[in-house]
This record gives C-alpha cells, sequence and structure tokens, in this order.
C-alpha cells in the first residue's frame, strides 16, 4: 500500500525534528496524535467513498494494515519520546552535578549512568537519536511486534528448515481455512438466516451448536496459521529472534488469564503503552484495564465494521462483556478450582463467536443482498 508510506515518512521527519527540539511544549502530543487519528480515518473515507473498489477481504486487509500501523507508530512515537525525557534527564542531572557534589544520591546515579554508558558502548547498542532512520523504522514495522525497541534481540541465522516448515504450514493451512469456509461455514451460516429472521429460538440455538464445531475448528487453525506458522516465518527472515508470540492460553484458569496469554504482540502493547502510563499517572489498577478493554473493544468494532460498512456496536459489546466475564471466571476459578474457570474460557470461545458470526450475517445478507437470490 504505497499511501502508507506517506504516514511512515512523516512520523520519521516529525520525529527528526522533535530530536532537534524543532518542535517543543504540547505540541508534539497534539500532532502525534492528530496523526495517529487521520491513520484510522483514511479507510473508513477512502472505503465509504470508493466501496464497489474492494471486496470484504480488500476492505478487511485495508482496515488491518492501518491498525497495525497505528498501534506501531503509537509505540514508535511513545518511546522515542521517552528518550527525549531521558536525555534531557540526564542534562539536568549533569548540570546539577557541576555546582555540587554534596547528594551523594546524585553522585550513585551519576556513576550508574556512566557504568551504562560503558556497556551500551561495548556492546555497540544504538543510542537515540542514532535510532532515527528509515531503515530502522521499516525493520520494525515489518517486524512481528508491536512495541518500538532501539535494539530488537536478533538471531545469527536463518534456519532453513525451520523457515521451509513455516512457509509450508502457511501454504497448507491457508488452503485449508478456504476449504473449510467455503465447504462448511458458508451452508451453517446460511441455513440460520431464516432461523433468525423469524426469531425462532429453538433453531436459532440448533444452528449456532451446529456452527460452533466448524467455527472452533477454523479459529484454532487460524491462530496457528497466524501466530505460529505466519509470524515465525517473518521473524526467521527477518533475523528477529524474540518468538515470544502466544503462550498456554489453551489453559488459562479464567477468561483474564486468557485474553493476557493468546495474542502477546497486543497484550504487550497494551500493557506497555496504556497500562503501565495510566499506573505511573496514579490511576488505580481497574481504570487501568477498563481503559485497555474499551481500546481492545472500539479496535475490534472498526476491524467489523468499516470492511462490512454496517457501524453497529455488536463487537464492541461483545468484547466488554468480556469485563463482568473476567470478574465472574475469577471468582468461579477461586470457588471450584481451575478447571471450571478453564471450562467458561473454552464456553465463551465455543458459543460466542458462532453467535456473533450468525447475527452480523444476518444483518449483513439483509443490508446488501436480496434474501430470496439465496433461496432461503
Amino acid at each position: 500500500m504505497p499511501a502508507a508510506n506517506l504516514h511512515i515518512w512523516f512520523a520519521y521527519y516529525l520525529e527528526h525534528l522533535l530530536s532537534k527540539d524543532k518542535i517543543r511544549g504540547n505540541v508534539e502530543i497534539y500532532v502525534h496524535a492528530a496523526h495517529l487519528g487521520i491513520i484510522l480515518l483514511i479507510p473508513v473515507v477512502v472505503l465509504g467513498i470508493w466501496t464497489d473498489m474492494f471486496s470484504l477481504l480488500g476492505r478487511t486487509v485495508i482496515c488491518v494494515v492501518y491498525t497495525v500501523m497505528f498501534l506501531k507508530l503509537w509505540s514508535y512515537a511513545q518511546v522515542n519520546h521517552w528518550c527525549r525525557s531521558e536525555k534531557s534527564w540526564r542534562k539536568k542531572l549533569s548540570r546539577r552535578r557541576s555546582f555540587s557534589f554534596r547528594k551523594a544520591q546524585d553522585k550513585e546515579i551519576a556513576e550508574i549512568s556512566e557504568e551504562a554508558s560503558d556497556e551500551v558502548a561495548a556492546l555497540n547498542l544504538t543510542q537515540y537519536p542514532d535510532n532515527l532512520t528509515l531503515r530502522d523504522l521499516y525493520y520494525f514495522l515489518a517486524a512481528p511486534t508491536l512495541c518500538y525497541e532501539l535494539n530488537f534481540p536478533r538471531s545469527q541465522r536463518i534456519r532453513k528448515r525451520f523457515l521451509l516448515r513455516r512457509m509450508l504450514e502457511v501454504i497448507l493451512i491457508t488452503n485449508i481455512l478456504l476449504a473449510m469456509f467455503q465447504q462448511w461455514i458458508i451452508p451453517s451460516v446460511k441455513n440460520s438466516f431464516k432461523a433468525f429472521s423469524d426469531l425462532d429460538f429453538m433453531r436459532c440455538a440448533e444452528r449456532l451448536l451446529k456452527l460452533a464445531i466448524p467455527n472452533h475448528i477454523l479459529w484454532l487453525s487460524w491462530f496457528y496459521l497466524c501466530f505460529h506458522s505466519f509470524l515465525n516465518t517473518l521473524a526467521e527472515l527477518l533475523y528477529f529472534a524474540d518468538r515470544d508470540f502466544y503462550q498456554d492460553w489453551w489453559n488459562a484458569k479464567d477468561v483474564g488469564t486468557f485474553w493476557r496469554l493468546w495474542n502477546l504482540p497486543v497484550h504487550k502493547w497494551a500493557l506497555r503503552h496504556v497500562f503501565v502510563p495510566m499506573m505511573k499517572n496514579k490511576y488505580s489498577k481497574a481504570s487501568a484495564s477498563f481503559a485497555v478493554f474499551i481500546l481492545s473493544a472500539a479496535l475490534h468494532e472498526y476491524l467489523v465494521s468499516i470492511p462490512l460498512h454496517m457501524y453497529k456496536i455488536g463487537v464492541f459489546a461483545g468484547m466488554m462483556v468480556q469485563v463482568p466475564l473476567v470478574y465472574i471466571s475469577t471468582k468461579v476459578e477461586s470457588k471450584f478450582g481451575p478447571r471450571w474457570g478453564n471450562l467458561i474460557v473454552w464456553s465463551s470461545l465455543i458459543l460466542g463467536q458462532p453467535l456473533g458470526i450468525m447475527v452480523y450475517y444476518h444483518d449483513y445478507i439483509v443490508k446488501t443482498v436480496d434474501p430470496n437470490m439465496l433461496g432461503l
């Protein structure tokens, strides 16, 4: 997407100006916030005007790409801001020490800083503002992580056999997913249309259970394809050494643990750039956690509503339901044990997603297609 380069170059040159103190004060915050807002707004405008130019899959890919770029450039801006703040603090500390050496604490901090600087020099690590290059920014945008670092962990070589296995998995599982979707999911969802239109709750429940099995197999296959095969392929090609993309979420004792383990790139981003900064600004843990859920719910809604051109709050509401579900599963786990908490996790995965799919499919067909054409 060539147009995305404009946002990348803007972020790069903006950081260059900030590193040279050409922009000061709160202007930095306003410019970055406006830029990030524009990144999310562009797909809304473009896909709204030129609706027929893109397929549903194409619209989804565009929204995913711009959402990932939004998260990455947020991280890029915030980390560089932290680096400037640390650099400014070091200058102030150095000025204080030039007038007086009375405070032992200042002396100790200075010694630690000098030792750290020596270690950085010995390891040949990149320091701010030497990291502000287009090569560095494009590497970060391509790397399988949402959190920017001045020095990413790097592997020594490409393991050819490992890479070949992951690439074959990407090709094979992609075709399996397409076959399952066409032969299993689409017929099941089509058959649920009349039941939802007639509000036949018994038949809706039957269709929900019938869709639950193929949908869950599809979701598990997609998870393996995305978080194991694809991200490892990308990491291997880029010599990216941090492969901590997920942990054993299938053993999660409650819903909160599941959300922390199943998508580690997003979890680490939310923890680093939303949760921890809010905690440092004296917000409560509950408020910080709620803010993370609000942002996550809004982005999930964005990724569904914009491609479908259906501006509802179904996905947002579904994500916000996770907040009380986290509380309930935690209480169940503490009272009855981790197995019962894990049962709630799997039940929400197996039944929640098919329900959302059928509801959105029904509304999408009503909006865009004549149901009589489907033979329903």
